[in-house]
């Protein structure tokens, strides 16, 4: 048999060396030890993939590599350039690879197929059409043990040798797969090499292919179930390069010779991506390390698979820090800079930016570089353009600093692709919440801001230096020229898209106005309805939404709906009232008062404040609108001329009508006070009212004494009736509804009060050009006759009371000063009484408490039987009839007898009891009482004292009872002594006519008892 690679002369060498060293012999068993179980260990499928990968780079050919597990026999059947006596070599020597000079070639260190060692003790190797070489533990102990130098290093190794230093040859191999070039075969040593090699056959992965860019696919086939592992479905970024001399000689300074001798660096990124294209998660098949290209342990949390030609360590497993692993980070963040552009830009970028923090120092110094360059990269869609960039002058930029220099702005353009703006991460901002429709509408505001569906809570944000914007912030950037010249449909269509949730942030939303302002804040502002919205109210000073751009949303922030009613009512409306008669240009003012008036339909009265509306009348003057007549209405044909009123200007009527300006103040009739809770107090109680004043002290005379001011629940006055010259009209007026409404009495504090309108026409002569307290109801109170002019016919009688027309003479003792003004018509002397009618009048009066009247200087009195105006000094109350006869000779007050005390109180007037003692001074005999005088007066006394002439303090009279006993002469006298003393008075007569004839007693008893 033919040694087609030399494997004869490569053992002869080998064993020769170990003969002469023994040590050699040592260290060859330890390093193929140390590969096979420390930094190649479970990398036997990479390593296979790794030469497979090499071999197709070598033929130019697409990889192929099938893996097929049979039993307990691994083969691996490859394309690509067949096994050489220099790949025999190289896979038979430690630490020498024969691809040195291979640009791309993924194995550099000649250690790799050590790895076969870990589950194999004969492994082989052929390619078609040529020979095949082959390694064997048991044939190299046996030429090992052949050489006695090594007898004791075989003995302290227990028998164990390097398997991969002694290549047999061996025949063509014939079962190598049609379509490969190249076969493996590995007799797996144990059941537990087996489950070792079923396991790594099952994580084999994408990532193996991505780091093998030569080979294509890896087909594996366990136990007749085949499983094909491509790179499809991946994004994959490259880069590579080849060192100078120079930088070799400074990259390069503590790495070894063989890698000096390969001066080219390459790296990749891959992402696995969906159909759009968009990156997703790393398949949890492949590891989170660094490939170099092959898996390292270093880890690197990245969602993407780095593979670059970092240097590693001795134990192949990790990294080797120095100036090579240096310059390669920067170009792994340069490289995934670019990965992230080339992906499609959607918010699925963000899950690709790295934290800070990594899982090793490798991980973190990848991290860095990248953070340090994205904030900085173009890389997110933006739907507005970034903020210009602005240089301004400063000290640093010339040598000689100019106040007055330029500045330099340079304005953003669009992507050149025409799909909108792309801004790096610190030129971009991100809305906190937001719709897609609100962030197109407000693009124009926020530079550089994010369309919707960007998380602005991911932490990828902040990495990337993006500014959160809220929504307060939106709100305060909607500012400047570019929003006041928005048109008011625009303000509308972007309150439909704001959310709803957050009313705060919304505080300051600019609100078009109809005066053209764009005003700060919806709160304050007024959404006209009901027929408001085409009425031009600005003059009046209101923040009334555009109506282009009202929106219910303006509500829910602080916006008031408003009909033209509401907007009356106004604070701001009702100032611009007032102040009218003051304004330089009144008119517009009036117009929009009187366009609300008209479209809200108000009637007279129903605002009062509304009669300082300053209006022209026909004299070309300005009048507060109450103090204007329509030309037609029912008060200019009522007063007096050359009044303070005017006549409203015939346009106005024949603009508004004259419901309207009725409605605004104007008069058709007379104008009415309305005020609700009034407190009766002079700094209170002012309505620039006639004679309102002395109206309040009457009523405030008839309260009681109160601690405070009493009030007035609704106060309701006719003004100007100080101007009436047609009473007759005006009357007929003032007594009917609405008007009839003001006569009516108040009730205060429980009493009953006069109107002011009723007070003020029941003292002016209104009646016939008498004064309605002068005057009494026709055909009323009999004993009024004389006292008072009946009053004129043609008003009601309630309509006369309430203007204090007199109705009964309880009516009048009632009324406040009543009494007193009956006393003064009784002193009248050109009033006539008669004596009946003064009776009555005393009785009535009698009732009266004193405290109520003043005592009156002159009384109506009965003198010698005629009625008399007396002076009161002169006039006496007489209390008892028996003293009649002794002031017979003065003015007399008559009354019943028992209502004497009340009337001499109320009059102040003497009692006749106490003007004479009433003594008698004469004497006379004392007789019985006929027995027939107790049939009408029971209680009768048994005797009386007749005198012949009966003196009482000298004074000749016909009866006295004194002391208890009835003096008299005469029947007569007996008559009434004895009825007085019995307290039966009205029955005198009857005595006196039983004592001429006793005989009629059955008569007078009959006779009273039909009394």
């Amino acid at each position: 048999m033919s040694d087609t690679y030399g494997t004869d002369r490569m053992r002869a060498a080998v064993l020769s060396a170990w003969t002469a060293s023994p040590a050699r012999f040592r260290e060859d068993a330890n390093a193929e030890e140390d590969f096979a179980l420390g930094g190649y260990r479970d990398r036997l499928i990479v390593e296979l993939a790794q030469n497979a990968a090499d071999a197709a780079l070598r033929a130019g050919v697409p990889g192929v590599l099938r893996l097929t597990l049979r039993g307990d026999v691994l083969t691996a059947a490859n394309t690509g350039a067949p096994l050489d006596a220099t790949g025999v070599e190289s896979l038979s020597t430690l630490r020498a690879s024969g691809k040195r000079d291979e640009a791309g070639a993924a194995g550099r260190f000649g250690v790799g197929f050590a790895a076969v060692v870990s589950v194999c003790d004969a492994p082989s190797i052929g390619s078609r059409g040529a020979g095949a070489v082959r390694w064997s533990r048991t044939e190299t102990a046996a030429l090992v043990a052949e050489i006695p130098a090594l007898a004791g290093e075989l003995a302290d190794r227990s028998g164990h040798v390097p398997l991969l230093r002694l290549p047999f040859d061996e025949p063509p191999l014939i079962d190598v797969p049609e379509g490969f070039d190249t076969l493996v075969r590995l007799p797996l040593r144990d059941q537990a090499c087996v489950e070792a090699v079923r396991r790594m056959l099952g994580e084999t992965s994408p990532a193996l292919l991505i780091g093998l860019p030569a080979l294509e696919v890896i087909e594996i086939d366990l136990d007749g179930e085949i499983r094909n592992v491509g790179a499809d479905g991946w994004h994959v970024v490259s880069e590579s390069g080849e060192f100078t001399p120079e930088e070799v000689g400074r990259l390069f300074a503590d790495r070894p010779t063989e890698e000096r001798a390969r001066p080219f660096w390459s790296l990749r990124w891959a992402v696995p991506v969906t159909g759009t294209g968009e990156p997703g998660p790393l398949p949890a098949a492949v590891p989170p390390v660094v490939h170099a290209p092959t898996p390292s342990v270093e880890p690197i949390d990245l969602p993407a698979l780095l593979i670059a030609s970092f240097p590693m360590a001795t134990d192949r497993r990790h990294v080797a820090k120095g100036p090579l692993t240096d310059f390669l980070v920067e170009r792994a963040a340069d490289a995934y800079v670019r990965l992230l552009r080339e992906l499609p830009r959607t918010s699925r970028l963000l899950d690709l930016v790295p934290s800070l923090m990594g899982k090793g120092e490798l991980d973190a110094r990848v991290r860095r570089a990248v953070l340090e360059r994205l904030p900085a990269t173009p890389l997110l869609p933006a739907l507005s353009a970034p903020a210009p960039t602005v240089q301004s002058p400063s000290f640093a930029d010339a040598k000689v600093y100019e106040p007055d220099a330029e500045w330099r702005v340079e304005h953003p353009a669009p992507e050149s692709e025409g799909d909108g703006w792309v801004v790096a991460g610190r030129e971009a901002a991100v809305v906190a919440s937001g719709s897609s429709e609100l962030l197109a509408a407000v693009a124009d505001f926020v530079p550089g801001l994010l369309p919707a569906g960007w998380n602005a809570r991911h932490p990828a944000m902040v990495a990337l230096g993006v500014r959160r914007v809220e929504l307060a912030d939106i709100v305060d950037l909607l500012s400047g020229e570019a929003a006041e010249a928005r048109e008011p449909s625009w303000w509308r269509s972007l309150y439909q898209v704001l959310p709803a949730d957050d009313p705060e942030s919304l505080g300051a939303l600019p609100v078009p106005l109809t005066d053209g302002r764009v005003v700060r804040g919806p709160r304050g502002t007024l959404i006209l309805t009901d027929g408001g919205a085409d009425l031009d109210l600005t003059p009046l000073g209101l923040r009334i939404v555009h109506p282009e751009a009202a929106h219910p949303a303006l509500l829910r922030l602080g916006a008031a709906e408003a009909t033209p009613r509401t907007i009356l009512d106004d604070p701001l409306t009702k100032a611009a009232v007032s102040e009218s008669l003051d304004n330089p240009d009144p008119e517009p003012v009036a117009r929009a008062v009187l366009s609300l008036v008209q479209t809200s339909g108000l009637v007279p009265g129903e605002a009062p404040w509304l009669a300082e509306l300053a209006l022209r009348g026909t004299d070309g003057e300005l009048y507060a609108a109450g103090d204007l007549m329509l030309a037609g209405g029912a008060l200019a044909g009522l007063l007096e001329p050359d009044t303070h009123l005017g006549v409203a200007a015939a346009e106005l009527e024949e603009t508004y009508g004259a419901r309207v300006l009725a409605a605004a103040g104007v008069l058709d009739g007379f104008a009415v006070v309305n005020e609700a809770d009034v407190l009766l107090d002079p700094d209170d109680c002012d309505h620039d009212l006639d004679g309102e004043a002395d109206w309040l002290d009457h009523v405030l005379d008839l309260l009681p004494e109160l601690d405070v001011p009493p009030l007035v629940p609704e106060f309701v006055a006719v003004r100007d009736l100080e101007l009436v010259a047609d009473w007759p009209a005006a009357l007929a007026l003032l007594t009917t509804p609405p008007l009839r409404a003001a006569l009516h009495p108040l009730r205060v504090e429980g009493v009953e009060v006069p109107s002011y309108t009723a007070w003020w026409l029941a003292n002016h002569p209104v009646l016939s050009g008498s004064k309605p307290l002068e005057l009494r109801l026709p055909g009323a109170d009999p004993l009024l006759q004389g006292l008072y002019a009946d009053a004129p016919t043609g008003l009601d009688e309630a309509a006369l009371s309430m203007l204090g027309v007199r109705t009964t003479l309880t009516e009048l003792l009632t009324s406040h000063g009543g009494p007193e003004e009956l006393l003064d018509l009784l002193a009248d002397d050109s009033i006539e009484v008669d004596r009946a009618q003064l009776r009555a009048l005393w009785i009535a009066l009698a009732a009266v408490d004193p405290s109520r009247v003043a005592p009156p200087s002159r009384v109506r009195a009965v003198l010698e039987g005629a009625i008399v105006v007396a002076p009161a000094d002169d006039a006496v109350v007489v209390e008892a009839p028996d003293l009649l006869q002794l002031v017979a000779g003065r003015p007399l007050v008559l009354a019943s007898y028992d209502l004497a005390e009340a009337l001499s109180e109320l009059l102040d007037l003497p009692l006749a009891g106490e003007l004479t003692s009433g003594e008698v001074t004469s004497e006379g005999a004392v007789r019985e009482v006929p027995a027939e005088v107790r049939s009408l007066l029971p209680t009768a006394p048994a005797t009386y004292v007749e005198h012949e002439k009966l003196l009482v303090d000298g004074v000749e009279c016909a009866w006295r009872y004194f002391e208890g006993a009835v003096h008299c002469t005469g029947v007569d006298g007996l008559a009434r002594g004895l009825a007085w003393a019995t307290g039966q008075w009205n029955d005198r007569l009857a005595v006196a006519a039983l004592l001429r004839d006793p005989a009629s007693v059955p008569l007078l008893l009959a006779e009273a008892d039909l009394s």
